[in-house]
């Protein structure tokens, strides 16, 4: 952005006209379109070193298609074992060795190569040679590598893989075989943690003490805490200890964290995660944007929880204070409560949330006065970028358009400020569109703090149509007069244009309805814009055989070219009255469309 604002500085300095459409055109896109990605076909990932997650604006897939295997099940410090990693065609992979107790924690020991041409080695942390990537985008069935365990390695270890199969389509953390020293423990006679017996939850959680004893939050609002399809989330105060409770329809996992902003990263964050059919409750931090970090769950205590028709139940108690454990938030204190859902594999290791979290509209005090609130699952940038984007797509440029079409008979010969009154009126209207799309456009980068990796091509054709906007105004201000040579070309280039932009609109919008930050109900939002295309299409059509209808109906005179233009001015006056009808009923339907989009942008 900083970009396009210097070049429109430059061209108010050096009063470039002509050749700023082209020019303008060109950079916008080029910045749009070589926006940076984080796609590594040389294998040089060591950003991921922690998460093992490539970032490919995708979700990992489920299950696994690939296998690791080793040679052998036991092994002493200084040994080299064998690790294979096969499965159908791949393009990249990730190879590390940790702790089996601890999966979240460093690489552990060093590896050789078995094949310099597919596969490389990198370093982890402190630790030379700790993992294994690809070296380019060659499709591969299998990987041999070696693995050499440390002098302090720990008694279990584990080998995993993250394979990438082509862009968006990869798999994260394949578990693969465990490898023990000869004096470990064996998982069954593993020791048991010190942390208090689980229980079992008996029956749903109720919010009938919402707002009275227990402070709630309830997606959708006021929904029934017992509901297949209700997010809830209680804290009640008990002493020096807070009860927590938190359900909602998940199959994977279901997480609250407690923030000091509405962005995520330096949280203390709690989750339910499904683990073969077993819950785990743990507390985490979070670090940006990346994985949880898992904590000790001994900050936990009377741990419940229960899986049953789809619903994943849990409660805890966990005291106010835990100045023993570092990351656990005082919870006499405000903050913003993140309410989010997502899968997770058989083993327990959770995916990015599908969709956006829902976040509260304020800081808030869990111990304090008991209330009952709801939340937003799309931030308010986001929302208003949606709002602005349907005000100038659906209301201003289309109602511009009708007017320009076919008011220039109707409007001819009145005036406004000095111009005809349809011109007027369409440029004031298309002015406000292009002024709406710029202030929308910017939105999603102030949110984002850069551009999204993980929407699609709704940026990429959102770039369009903002450089096709300000393309559009540029050029109808160098038009020529109305019978130069050129006024053809001028009208021809300024159609495709301008009906470009909107046909990609459209799109755009279709294409961000869907995304987790502005994710509008499902499917009316998509019958409600086809219903807007219907519309919109069906009132061009109508005017176009009404206008077709009108130049029948003139009785033309052959050789007698001002008595045709009579009959034409003459026969566009009976349909004026039509017109002007059947643009209010235009007017106040597209505006009963946008209502409808901004009650449902309100609700989210």
């Amino acid at each position: 952005m900083a970009i396009l604002l210097g070049l429109g500085h430059w061209y108010r300095r050096t009063g470039c006209k002509m050749e700023l459409p082209g020019l303008a055109f060109a950079v916008w896109l080029s910045i749009c379109f070589c926006a940076s990605v984080d796609g590594y076909p040389n294998g040089k990932v060591r950003q991921v070193c922690a998460s093992m997650i490539p970032c490919h604006g995708a979700s990992p897939q489920l299950p696994p298609e690939h296998t690791i295997t080793v040679n052998v099940t036991e092994f002493k410090p200084g040994d080299n074992i064998e690790v294979n990693l096969s499965g159908p065609d791949f393009e990249g992979f990730f190879i590390q060795a940790r702790d089996a107790e601890h999966l979240d924690s460093p690489a552990v020991g060093s590896f050789t190569l078995a094949d310099r041409r597919l596969s490389q080695l990198l370093t982890c942390g402190h630790t030379k040679n700790s993992a294994v990537s690809h070296t380019s985008k060659t499709k591969k069935k299998h990987i041999r590598v070696y693995w050499i365990a440390p002098g302090d390695a720990p008694n279990r270890v584990q080998f995993l893989a993250t394979v990438v199969k082509k862009y968006k389509t990869f798999w994260v953390k394949i578990p693969g075989p465990i490898v023990s020293q000869p004096n470990a423990l064996s998982p069954t006679t593993e020791a048991v943690p010190t942390s208090l017996p689980v229980s079992h939850l008996s029956k749903p959680f109720n919010a009938s003490g919402c707002g009275s004893t227990k402070f709630c939050i309830r997606n959708p609002s006021n929904c029934d805490a017992a509901s297949a399809s209700c997010f809830f989330l209680s804290f009640q105060r008990e002493g020096s200890s807070v009860l927590i409770e938190m359900s909602g329809p998940s199959e994977g996992y279901i997480a609250f964290a407690l923030s000091h902003d509405q962005w995520m990263g330096g949280d203390d964050a709690y989750l339910c995660v499904n683990e073969d059919h077993r819950v785990r409750v743990s507390a985490a931090s979070l670090k940006g944007r990346s994985s949880p970090l898992w904590d000790s769950e001994d900050a936990l205590e009377d741990v419940s929880w229960r899986l049953a028709d789809g619903v994943l139940q849990c409660s805890f108690r966990r005291s106010i204070l835990l100045p023993a454990y570092k990351g656990r938030f005082n919870l006499d204190a405000n903050y913003y409560i993140f309410l989010a859902d997502g899968e997770a594999s058989e083993g327990g290791l959770i995916y990015k949330h599908h969709r956006q979290p829902l976040i509260t509209n304020g800081a808030y005090n869990v111990t304090g006065l008991p209330q009952d609130i709801g939340g937003s699952r799309s931030p308010r940038l986001i929302k208003a970028h949606g709002a602005l984007m349907f005000v100038a797509w659906i209301t201003t440029v289309s109602i511009g358009v009708i007017v320009a079409r076919f008011f220039k008979p109707v409007w001819s010969h009145s005036f406004l400020f000095g111009k005809e009154m349809w011109f007027q009126v369409h440029r004031t209207l298309m002015l406000t569109t292009v002024m709406l799309t710029s202030i929308a456009f910017v939105l999603p980068f102030i949110y984002r703090g850069g551009w999204s990796q993980q929407a699609g091509y709704h940026p990429y054709l959102g770039c369009t149509v903002m450089a096709l906007t300000i393309v559009q105004p540029l050029m109808a201000g160098f038009r020529p007069s109305r019978h130069a040579p050129r006024r053809q070309l001028f009208n021809w280039f300024h159609w495709s244009t301008g009906t470009s932009a909107r046909i990609l609109a459209v799109v755009t919008m279709f294409l961000g309805m869907d995304l987790p930050a502005l994710d509008l109900p499902d499917p009316w939002d998509t019958y409600t814009m086809i219903g807007f295309v219907v519309w919109h299409v069906g009132v061009d059509v109508l005017l176009e055989v009404h206008s077709y209808w009108l130049v029948r109906k003139v009785e033309l005179v052959e050789d007698d070219r001002v008595q045709i233009l009579q009959s034409l001015t003459s026969a566009e006056a009976e349909g004026r009255q039509f017109k002007q009808v059947v643009l209010a009923i235009y007017v106040c339907g597209n505006i009963g469309f946008l209502t409808a989009f901004l009650a449902a942008i309100s609700q989210i």
